[in-house]
């Protein structure tokens, strides 16, 4: 019963930015196909973007190194972009994959809730910020990403523990940390990683840990992304070609590709992700 209302409420909410995607597009149709991006590659790398990502490699810190170095968005529309280009394919790998809730009732919501209120306050913040800020947040969000990265593969990253649910402090931690994260994920910096980071060494077992990762991010994303969708602050050539290209990609991890050896292109991942956040942070330097 639990499962079926989660997933009703993933098609609800993913369904509700849906619209208002679809009507941004339909009011300026004229202009989308002029935005830059070739849309050979861009079905290409959305495709491929969304498959990785199945396997829990981060679109947004492959999407932040490909981005501006193809001059595909500007770095004020950046944040936004990262964040509304997962809304469809975030959804699908929910309805793919969470088929069942091993959880407390109070552990899965406060989290999702959290989440959900910062990334729906965070946005116009982020569109008033400077360039400059803009290309720090998401440099810390690389530099994060590649840490998470190289901190499962040198056994460091908490494996979580056995417990179902969470109560007291470490419930209220937990809340308030995905308040953070909610609000974090709309400057580039991906609330995913944090959360399972966060949940592990909360002492979750992985069961009860993934609906509330999955959930945090299937919820939280959208309610930001519709924000950025108002505020004209993103990329509707690039969200468009995720929204199709890239649910395919997820679609083919899921079903068709069962498991993946990503062991190795991890490695490739962090260390190009590393130079990106370097190359950026010299660039803001260079500037000044």
């Amino acid at each position: 019963m639990i499962v079926k209302i989660i997933l009703s409420l993933v098609v609800l909410v993913n369904g509700t930015f849906a619209v208002i995607f679809i009507r941004d597009l339909a009011k300026h149709k004229s202009g989308i196909m002029k935005e830059p991006g070739n849309p050979i590659l861009l079905a290409i790398s959305s495709f491929l973007i969304f498959l990785l990502s199945t396997f829990g490699i981060s679109d947004f810190a492959i999407s932040t190194v490909l981005y501006p170095k193809a001059k595909w968005v500007d770095d004020r529309k950046l944040p936004g972009t990262l964040n509304t280009q997962c809304v469809i394919p975030v959804a699908a790998m929910a309805l793919a994959y969470i088929s069942s809730i091993n959880v407390g009732i109070a552990t899965l919501v406060i989290p999702i809730v959290a989440q959900v209120i910062g990334a729906y306050a965070s946005p116009r913040f982020v569109v008033k910020l400077p360039v400059k800020s803009i290309k720090k947040f998401l440099s810390a969000g690389l530099f994060i990403a590649a840490a998470l990265i190289l901190a499962g593969k040198f056994g460091i990253y908490p494996s979580g523990g056995d417990a179902t649910e969470l109560v007291g402090f470490k419930l209220v931690l937990l809340g308030i940390l995905s308040l953070i994260y909610g609000a974090l994920n709309n400057i580039g910096i991906g609330s995913y990683a944090l959360t399972m980071a966060t949940v592990y060494a909360l002492g979750l077992n992985p069961g009860a840990a993934f609906p509330i990762m999955m959930g945090a991010c299937t919820f939280s994303v959208p309610i930001g992304s519709m924000q950025f969708v108002k505020l004209d602050s993103y990329s509707r050539k690039i969200t468009l070609f995720t929204s199709t290209f890239g649910v395919l990609g997820v679609l083919v991890a899921a079903f068709f590709v069962k498991s993946m050896n990503v062991s190795a292109l991890q490695w490739v991942v962090a260390v190009v992700i590393i130079y990106s956040a370097v190359t950026m942070l010299l660039s803001i330097k260079k500037e000044n």
